[in-house]
């Protein structure tokens, strides 16, 4: 065999046996390396326990913090990462669709609470005729957001819409007037307004504790699907593998329960039964 023949099989079974490991397969008694996407720093808190306790099953698990979300997802489908953590269903699969990647959610994580606030009432029995309810003004979290009104009673939706926009809206007893907002902006009107609903991430950057300060919590029952859920993705044909089973294991936990509670005030439904 000529010597460029050679280095090109030597070559791929370099290859072969580093995507092998990248994708946790070790021999008996070595250790398993895993490479997880996510995007932001709360992630670091939140994986915490999880990889404490994989890491006493023989797997270390490194978190490769990305810092867009059109990231992660190209990552995992070219093989630089084992798995992601940063998205939900609805989210992923748009990007299935759009770009092709052969991706499958393994476990689902959480859902990131939207809660209506206020700065001038203390609960949604007060909100009188008339009143102005604010909330984000981009058509996925708006459509979050009127689901969330319509758990607490003050409005009612078509059935069967999947992202209800305000043309949705049938029943409006107290002909509230909606401000709709960019999503960050939210907090800062709160004086202005009856009530805001905003995203976890921004309440608790604007000091507001969902489990203490909201008038209304939102709830997993509110929504008729998944797709607002967040998820575990990995490559669709490595999707069933055991040591991936661990991971969703170790992250659906009460640990990480604890976590969502102590570290985020709420701002994270656990989603997992």
């Amino acid at each position: 065999m000529k010597r460029s023949a050679i280095l090109g099989v030597i070559g791929a079974l370099v290859l072969t046996a580093g995507l092998w490991a990248g994708l946790g397969e070790a021999a008996d008694g070595e250790r398993v390396k895993l490479k997880v996407g996510i995007v932001g720093e709360s992630y670091q808190e939140i994986w915490a326990p999880v990889i404490k306790r994989l890491a006493t099953e023989g797997i270390d698990v490194e978190l490769v913090n990305f810092a867009e979300y059109t990231l992660p997802n190209a990552a995992l489908d070219a093989g630089e990462i084992d798995l992601n953590a940063f998205q939900h269903h609805k989210y992923l699969n748009n990007e299935i669709q759009t770009k092709g990647y052969k991706l499958t959610p393994i476990g689902e994580t959480f859902l990131s609470a939207m809660c209506l606030y206020s700065r001038k009432i203390k609960n949604v029995g007060e909100i009188k005729k008339g009143d102005k309810i604010a909330f984000p003004n981009d058509l996925v979290n708006q459509g979050r957001a009127l689901t969330v009104l319509q758990g607490a009673g003050l409005i009612k939706l078509k059935p069967d819409v999947a992202n209800p926009d305000v043309p949705d809206i049938i029943e409006n007893p107290l002909s509230l007037e909606f401000v709709p907002v960019d999503a960050a902006q939210v907090p800062s009107i709160l004086p202005d307004v009856a009530a805001g609903v905003i995203n976890g991430n921004y309440a608790l950057d604007f000091g507001l504790s969902p489990s203490k300060d909201s008038i209304f919590y939102d709830d997993l029952s509110f929504y008729k699907d998944n797709s607002y859920i967040n998820v575990i993705a990995a490559r669709t044909q490595d999707a069933d593998k055991e040591v991936f089973k661990k991971v969703v294991a170790a992250y659906q936990s009460d640990d990480v329960k604890k976590v969502f509670l102590e570290y985020f005030e709420g701002s994270y439904l656990p989603a997992w039964k």
